[in-house]
């Protein structure tokens, strides 16, 4: 018998991708011969062979437990030869090649509260970040911002009947680990850092503090005869990355902590460029728990491209085809100067880390 070993040892990491795709997908690997979308949340694929598999894709909540993960490998052993995936936007989909399994699999995922949908022409699940729950640095709860969204633009996600997909994004600080998006949601802090120099030095690494800073605009002081902190605010953005270094230094605040919107961001390269997002409106209150306000602006983007948007136009290409006048005008959104763009990527404008003088 051979010794011979044929697996290589997985330090850490996942498992090669392969191992956790459908058999039928392993068979016609890189050989699809065309796809079709016969209904919302419903994809079927078409390979060279002949074989088809069916897919069905359906919303999850935004904090999952594990009992509700067994509970959808339960539906994965019994519908899809015990495969699923998630996708990148909180998505979970099941393979079949059998189509009668479709509409039981639809049944069965509605009935535990998961909305299928999702796919093509349709407002996607919500990329977020972590918020309250994880979050070194949240100034709200990304996922209940969500949640609440996703609540009034569900009849969106079940149907096809927007120009073309549109992707959303929240993000719970400055520093938009929620990505690009066609609309994205992001905190702002409107003041600097509060200090709290009789703890600071017994909470906070001041080098770490000082390091967490990307504009350099923290450095060390002495105040009341113990080591501390300062902020220059001309320099400070306002990001509160320091904060996750350092609790001391307090920048949440219900009252100058915001929100702004940002639209027609792109990531793909299909039919236009990848884009980045542009500012159409800001200082909206965080409003816990249903944020009302953001939700009234995103369904105001929304409805103004679903009854103007051009067939496969991108939330980004449509603006860029009617103007930002005519958006302004269309989603009857305030423009004011803190939205022009000027920004140059200079070190006269932003101080970059290659350029940081003390």
């Amino acid at each position: 018998m051979s010794t011979e070993r044929t697996w290589k040892t997985i330090e850490s990491g996942p498992f090669n991708y392969k191992e956790g795709l459908h058999p039928v997908v392993v068979k016609n690997y890189g050989q699809w011969k065309y796809h079709e979308q016969p209904q919302p949340g419903v994809l079927k694929h078409v390979a060279e062979s002949g074989d088809v598999l069916w897919t069905v894709r359906a919303g999850t909540p935004r904090q999952d437990s594990v009992d509700f993960v067994r509970r959808l490998c339960d539906v994965a052993d019994k519908y899809a030869d015990g495969f699923l995936r998630f996708t990148t936007r909180s998505n979970v989909e099941f393979m079949t090649p059998n189509e009668e399994n479709v509409e039981l699999m639809i049944n069965e995922l509605e009935g535990m509260g998961m909305p299928v949908g999702g796919t093509g022409n349709s407002v996607s699940q919500v990329t977020h970040t972590q918020g309250w729950l994880h979050c070194d640095i949240p100034a709200t709860d990304a996922s209940g911002v969500v949640k609440s969204m996703m609540d009034s633009l569900i009849e969106d996600f079940k149907t096809m009947r927007m120009p073309n997909r549109v992707k959303l994004s929240t993000s719970c600080c400055s520093i938009n680990c929620g990505g690009q998006g066609d609309i994205m949601i992001v905190v702002k802090h409107t003041r600097p850092p509060r200090i709290n120099h009789d703890i600071l030095s017994e909470v906070c690494e001041l080098p770490k503090a000082v390091a967490r800073c990307p504009v350099a605009a923290i450095r060390p002081t002495i105040v009341n005869n113990r080591k501390s902190l300062m902020v220059d605010e001309e320099k400070c953005m306002y990001c509160g990355a320091c904060f996750g270094a350092c609790p001391a230094m307090e920048i949440n605040h219900p009252e100058f902590s915001k929100f702004a919107v940002w639209v027609g961001g792109k990531n793909s390269n299909a039919r236009s460029k990848p884009t980045k997002g542009c500012l159409v409106a800001h200082n909206l209150p965080n409003n816990p728990p249903r944020w009302p306000e953001i939700n009234a602006v995103v369904k105001t983007i929304l409805e103004a491209f679903r009854e103007d948007g051009r067939p496969w136009e991108r939330l980004g290409e449509w603006i860029n085809r009617i103007g930002w006048k005519r958006f302004f005008e269309m989603t009857g959104l305030n423009f004011d100067e803190d939205m022009i763009d000027d920004y140059r990527h200079a070190r006269t404008t932003f101080n970059q880390s290659a350029h940081v003088r003390f």
